[in-house]
């Protein structure tokens, strides 16, 4: 196709439609009525198209018009162009009305089983269009899951003045929203002679031995030893929380747990959980991309996480200036 007809076809949907209901139709008025144009904006627009392409596309035929050769391979394919269109003007409608669309979320172990399925089963009856897609990972995969575009959301969280704290460098780039806190507690044997106080100080467990997790998950634990002036020595290593309790329960050791953990694990008979002496919190974030809350099903889940009652799971709200929306709009 010579160059200059080429860029002469680069036209507008109107155009096609137009010439397409004129060879519905066989007049130029009806086209433009159906349409719900006027008739001189429609042959306005023919004689546009016309002069760009350099031939005839109507001409007279008796009191209405029919289509020159020209115009009738125009109108062939306007039908396919104009029906592609419509399909995807119908598909955009139900992505922006929620009928469909898709949104992966990735959180933590602990909220797997307590904070995601009431997400899910709010956005699932809300929006049963959506395809919802969960990915369990610790906050450093889950930052490089939304990072990688292999997840639209995570929910992660950190340790407030914890500088091992492996989410500070991971999440940097990306626009992170506190959400909730979630109190540290100290999981100890009910014989234990500290077990019967209000709050436990962590200095007075520095003889004991301890449970904790992998290396990388144990850091926190550390870091509070230290702020309290021992290293603990950990004898037992494992991040399976239902096993923490059956090892504490057993006596062999004592650990530190978050509350939300307790929530999806309940504590078995014959062990305690009691919080710091002087009160130790990690804080619960949303982490997304700048601009996540303009894709439809994304600022759906932002909408249904920012509306969860977290008391049910002894989470607390977090300081926070917005709504989590608002805030990855910013």
């Amino acid at each position: 196709m010579p160059e200059n007809l080429h860029r002469a076809l680069d036209v507008d949907s109107h155009a096609l439609r137009i010439v397409h209901r004129i060879n519905e139709l066989g007049s130029i008025t009806a086209a433009a009525r159906s349409l719900g144009y006027s008739q001189p904006a429609v042959s306005q627009h023919l004689k546009r198209l016309e002069a760009r392409l350099g031939m005839p596309l109507v001409a007279k035929a008796g009191r209405g018009v029919r289509l020159t050769e020209a115009g009738r391979i125009l109108a062939r394919h306007a039908a396919t162009v104009t029906q592609a269109l419509d399909a995807a003007a119908g598909e955009l409608s139900d992505l922006a009305g929620l009928r469909s669309g898709r949104v992966t979320l990735a959180a933590f172990p602990s909220a797997s089983a307590t904070v995601i399925p009431t997400v899910l089963r709010g956005l699932s009856q809300r929006h049963p269009g959506v395809q919802l897609n969960y990915l369990e990972a610790e906050p450093p995969e889950a930052v490089r899951a939304v990072r990688d575009q292999a997840a639209d959301l995570a929910i992660t969280f950190s340790y407030t003045g914890d500088q091992a704290d492996p989410h500070r460098q991971s999440a940097q780039g990306l626009t992170v929203v506190p959400l909730w806190r979630d109190e540290m507690l100290v999981v100890v044997p009910r014989e234990h002679p500290l077990a019967g106080r209000d709050r436990i100080d962590l200095a007075l467990l520095a003889d004991d031995q301890w449970i904790g997790g992998c290396p990388r998950c144990r850091a926190h634990l550390l870091d509070l030893a230290t702020r309290s002036g021992f290293s603990p020595s950990i004898s037992y290593e494992t991040d399976n929380v239902v096993a923490v309790f059956g090892m504490v329960a057993a006596g062999l050791g004592v650990a530190l747990v978050p509350a939300l953990a307790i929530a999806a694990s309940p504590l078995p008979a014959g062990i305690v959980a009691r919080p710091t002496a002087g009160g130790d919190f990690r804080t619960i974030h949303l982490v997304g991309t700048e601009g996540a809350e303009s894709i439809p099903a994304v600022a759906a889940t932002i909408r249904a996480i920012g509306e969860i009652d977290a008391a049910p799971w002894s989470l607390v709200g977090a300081d926070r200036e917005h709504p989590p929306g608002a805030a990855l709009a910013r």
